[in-house]
């Protein structure tokens, strides 16, 4: 049995490995020295509880204890056996201990129908939840997997590939950001995700860093809770099992791939799998070990692993540079007998598809996972003296002399602009340089109601992106259309989406951060 042990006043952390051999063997645990597990605090008794194998189960008994034990969050009867197995939490004074791994090897698992129903993990049945941090892994230099359980534990459900949404206080604002869950549901007692930290664009060096990613890595400890919403997406190999599959990921990308080859690997799924995983160098590659590891244990797994930037004195026996037609046909001879999953950055997804178009690829059998578009830098916006104006038509606001030959005509063609805005200077006609009402089909306009901000756009910015670029504080999470944490009210104009969006919005409500407006429209932001 493997141990995790958490001291939840200092945050730290290590394992036990208790090696049970035989029938009848059993471990201490207490605060004295020659106890098997030695928690050396004065609420743990000297010896204070044990744990044994017997009848082909683990149990817990409380000796007696001064200060007690809880199971699961839950009280318990001194001197009585419980049985425990692996996702079961045990609660001693300050130490949280969480049976992390049970390895039963040949002899008998323990009987379903004899668990204790008081004691079993509850469903996780969607819906907010408090999740507490149990382990944080070093994947790379740069990457990070933070591991969740629940107290009182509770089973994850979720389909491989989707996603969950953190609700974080940063700063003393609310944010909430995505990831995708880079565990399995087949391991059901955890949930990891898998996190990047997020440098500045290198081509707006000043612009801020990933926001969230970057605090997790810096802030989030050991202990550390948040509070999880419910898994969402599509992208899933779940509802449409394949006999063959594909999986193209670039950097970060690979957690949606890891979290569905986990599970076809888990449950010994007749599928045959090719995963291609692009990276910029050797230390850049997630999950190497692991992925090899699966390549080797299982037959139907077929690794290429691909980098970007060969680096000196390191010897290389991967494919080198980006993924291109030859790479692809020399990995997958068979790919358009493949489903295709494609995941990473979005100019690699876009350079992917338009090879697999290019190569007569059947789309139908093409399935992609955007992680929305990055935080856009804020960039100067109109002079605040303006003259404010409102109106409910796509009007747009002129305030350049703009000279035209027929006054009369382009009254016409701008609207029906009146004449009382139409001036005479230098023998020659020109529109009024103060603010002026004229009609543009071009143009588009954003209102902010609450902050009284009124920014010009051509239409192809989402709602959240013209916002984070005027510094409006606006609550978003997955950037795609799918959580529906960034839904404003629309108190005028129409929007458009370039596709439908996974989360229904009622009447008189958008998406912002999929949204597009369409001529003049004002948010309730």
């Amino acid at each position: 049995m493997k141990l995790k042990i958490v001291d939840l006043k200092t945050d730290k952390i290590h394992q036990e490995i208790l090696p049970f051999e035989k029938e009848g063997d059993e471990y201490f645990i207490g605060k004295h020295i020659d106890c098997g597990v030695n928690l050396n605090k004065s609420e743990v008794s000297r010896v204070h509880a044990r744990i044994k194998w017997k009848n082909a189960k683990f149990f817990f008994n409380d000796l007696g204890s001064t200060n007690g034990s809880k199971i699961n969050n839950q009280e318990i009867d001194p001197l009585k056996d419980y049985p425990i197995e692996q996702g079961y939490t045990i609660r001693i004074g300050d130490f949280f201990l969480l049976v992390e791994d049970v390895a039963l090897d040949n002899l008998k698992a323990p009987n379903l129908q004899d668990k204790d129903p008081t004691l079993q993990p509850q469903q996780w049945g969607g819906g907010e939840i408090i999740a507490r941090c149990v382990e944080i892994i070093d994947e790379t230099y740069d990457v990070k997997t933070f591991r969740f359980v629940t107290s009182p534990p509770m089973v994850f459900n979720y389909l491989p590939g989707q996603f969950v949404t953190l609700k974080l206080e940063i700063d003393g604002k609310q944010v909430m950001r995505s990831y995708s869950i880079s565990s399995s549901p087949s391991r059901p007692h955890s949930l990891d995700i898998t996190v990047k930290r997020v440098p500045p664009p290198m081509d707006v060096p000043d612009a801020p860093p990933g926001l969230v990613s970057n605090w997790l890595h810096d802030h989030l400890q050991v202990g550390t809770e948040v509070k999880l919403s419910s898994p969402m997406g599509k992208f899933t190999c779940f509802p449409n099992p394949q006999q063959k599959l594909l999986f193209i990921s670039a950097g970060s990308g690979i957690t949606p791939m890891m979290s569905m080859s986990r599970y076809l690997c888990d449950t010994v799924s007749d599928t045959d799998i090719i995963f291609i995983h692009s990276a910029r160098s050797e230390q850049d590659i997630i999950f190497r070990q692991e992925l090899e590891l699966m390549a080797c244990r299982h037959p139907q797994f077929k690794l290429a692993i691909n980098i970007t930037r060969s680096e000196l004195r390191k010897a290389w026996l991967g494919y080198i540079k980006r993924l291109n037609e030859s790479m692809l046909q020399a990995i997958a001879p068979d790919f358009l007998q493949r489903t295709v999953y494609v995941c990473g950055p979005n100019p690699f997804m876009q350079s992917v598809k338009s090879m697999l178009q290019g190569l007569n690829f059947p789309m139908e059998q093409y399935y992609e996972e955007s992680f929305g578009s990055p935080k856009k830098v804020k960039t100067p916006s109109k002079p605040k003296d303006q003259a404010p104006f409102s109106n409910s038509n796509n009007f747009n606001v002129v305030t350049k002399l703009q000279k035209v030959d027929d006054p009369e005509q382009e009254v016409q063609k701008r609207n029906h602009v009146t004449p009382e805005l139409i001036a005479e200077g230098g023998g020659e006609t020109a529109i009024a340089s103060q603010p002026t009402l004229l009609f543009t089909s071009n143009q588009y306009l954003v209102v902010f109601a609450k902050s009284g901000n009124e920014v010009e756009t051509d239409g192809k910015e989402s709602i959240l992106d013209i916002a984070e670029m005027e510094g409006i504080d606006i609550l978003s999470g997955c950037r795609m259309g799918v959580c529906g944490a960034c839904k404003l009210k629309k108190l005028e104009g129409e929007v458009k989406y370039d596709k439908t969006p996974g989360f229904k919005c009622n009447s008189g409500e958008v998406l912002a951060c999929v949204a597009k407006p369409q001529g003049r429209v004002v948010i309730d932001a």
